[in-house]
């Protein structure tokens, strides 16, 4: 009865955030930017919200067990880059230059910075194409620990999930989805507080959680592997954790992978880099810096951010490490893998077995708030990018009923991944993988163009052109070709070549990022150097005078 009340007041809140959202938009400028004066603490919250989502909780989380702490540089990396380098470095120049062009979205950012309607409309094909992965993600995270939850049919919790952030997303546009972010952002801090606590409190406290951690790790890769009938493939079985130990080079969950090994590169190049440097080039994320008025209000902000992120990321990576010395205490000497079964359902089956069923319940509402937050700015994202990207620009229609065409994006774009999420459903493991590419992939396609733009002048709309089709060129290649997760998983290389991969040795464990950002950014200087600068006047409009 009371958690039904506590639902219920739960979308309440949401159903007036949205509500007060409609009411406080008048025209397209509140629609796609809020207004452009929204508080520093609304907006850091929402973007830490947007950034933070099932997939940093569930798949990262997940992804820890397997890793360890080791993945804490990636908490590191998200704090340096994505919050203190994006919002000091990148924010003003961002808002800035998004106020005198009257930009309203990140693709008409770089197509009326570089005078190119082309790029705005290349922009948004993008994130129309590639967004939908990253938001199926999303959904399948979310949707998979509501029905576990509560014991429903999975398809049932992804339709009322995806129907409740449709609702509010539609009628408040950005300034309803960042109050909306503010107040789901806050609950997943107190959540991830006390997940903490309750954490180490089961092992005995931190000392001792962390010397467990190495009990069973040890214990773990020790089990008896001279019975052959004990021996078995299954993910965190015995053969898998001398796996994990002698070929990818991890030597326990408290310490990196050896230099170089494969389990470095995967950590460094995907995760850590590919997260980690991808969120300088979000499209959803820029935004937020465009719905500020003044540069202090985005200081201001980078502390709430850092500690947003810090709470959010570090806590969820320690407690999907230490799950590894739970499970092995309290179930039968197993590790995280062995008992939840796979990577992505190592939290929720953490979380309900080993926190009371009470936080059971804080956490459902946090973790839907993690879900709803990052998806309404994705729905928004890519429904700007069918209206105001690609429809007002291929049809000439820009200004007119530019909210209306945006809500049909919306509607077309959530259908998409729903979709998709329907057709993944039976592989929760493509969370963080989709999270990891899609970051990746914008980084190498965006970033070279949207640095440039910014602080070079002498950067070209050749340069920028050419910058995005190689990093895009490049990015594909190697995941369809190259890198050993996605070639394998496509079977493109496998079909045309009878390889995998087209490459051997540890090089396929290198990720994409890592070789289509340096070519992507070549490009940008290389071509921008060899062709005519863009035109006093253009540069006026985007530096002033």
């Amino acid at each position: 009865m009371i958690e039904n009340l506590v639902i219920i007041l739960y979308l309440g809140l949401l159903g007036y955030l949205g509500f007060y959202g409609y009411k406080s938009t008048k025209d397209s400028t509140d629609y796609l930017l809020a207004g452009r004066d929204t508080h520093p603490f609304i907006m850091a919250l929402s973007y830490g919200a947007t950034f933070i989502s099932t997939s940093a909780i569930i798949g990262f989380g997940g992804v820890a067990a397997w890793l360890g702490n080791s993945m804490l540089w990636l908490t590191f990396f998200t704090i340096f880059v994505g919050v203190f380098i994006s919002f000091v470095v990148f924010g003003n120049p961002t808002r800035q230059m998004g106020y005198r062009l009257n930009a309203h979205t990140f693709p008409e950012l770089l197509g009326k910075r570089y005078d190119s309607r082309f790029m705005q409309v290349c922009g948004g094909a993008l994130i129309l194409l590639f967004m939908p992965l990253y938001a199926a993600a999303v959904l399948i995270g979310g949707s998979h620990f509501i029905a576990g939850y509560f014991e429903v049919n999975y398809h049932t919790a992804l339709l009322v999930f995806s129907i409740i952030v449709t609702a509010y997303v539609l009628a408040g546009g950005l300034k309803g989805v960042m109050l909306t972010d503010a107040l789901q952002g806050s609950l997943m801090f107190i959540a991830m507080i006390l997940l903490l606590v309750f954490t180490y409190q089961s092992l005995g406290g931190v000392g001792a959680a962390h010397e467990k951690m190495e009990l069973a790790w040890q214990g773990t890769v020790a089990d008896p592997l001279a019975d052959q009938s004990l021996k078995t493939l299954a993910a965190g079985g015995p053969d898998f954790m001398m796996k994990l130990s002698q070929v990818w080079g991890f030597n326990g969950w408290n310490s990196m992978p050896e230099f170089l090994s494969r389990g470095w590169l995967y950590l460094i190049t995907t995760l850590v880099m590919g997260v980690g440097i991808g969120v300088l080039a979000q499209p959803q994320l820029i935004v937020r810096f465009m719905t500020v008025k003044s540069k202090k209000e985005l200081n201001r902000a980078v502390l709430i951010g850092a500690i947003f992120i810090l709470a959010m990321t570090g806590i969820i990576f320690l407690v999907g490490a230490m799950s590894n010395a739970w499970y092995y205490e309290f179930n039968d000497g197993k590790n995280a893998l062995q008992s939840a079964g796979s990577v992505g359902k190592v939290i929720p089956h953490f979380i309900q077995n080993a926190m009371p069923h009470w936080f059971s319940f804080i956490f459902l509402i946090a973790l839907i708030s993690a879900g709803m937050s990052t998806l309404s700015s994705q729905f928004h994202a890519m429904g700007t990018a069918v209206g105001r990207d690609i429809f007002e620009q291929l049809f000439g229609s820009e200004g007119k009923n530019s909210v209306t065409i945006t809500r049909i994006g919306i509607l077309v774009t959530i259908s998409f991944s729903v979709a998709l999420a329907y057709a993944f459903e039976q592989q929760p493991a493509i969370i963080a993988r989709s999270t990891a590419i899609f970051f990746a992939l914008c980084a190498a396609v965006f970033l070279p163009a949207y640095m440039g733009g910014l602080f070079w002048r002498r950067m070209t709309r050749a340069g920028a052109i050419s910058s995005m089709l190689v990093g895009f060129l490049v990015s594909g290649f190697w995941l369809l070709f190259v890198h050993f997760k996605e070639a394998k998983a496509l079977g493109v290389a496998k079909a045309l070549f009878g390889n995998d991969s087209l490459l051997n040795g540890k090089v396929i464990f290198v990720d994409a990022l890592a070789i289509a950002l340096p070519a992507s950014l070549l490009t940008a200087l290389i071509v921008s150097l060899l062709t005519a600068p863009l035109c006093n006047k253009t540069l006026e409009r985007a530096f002033g005078r």
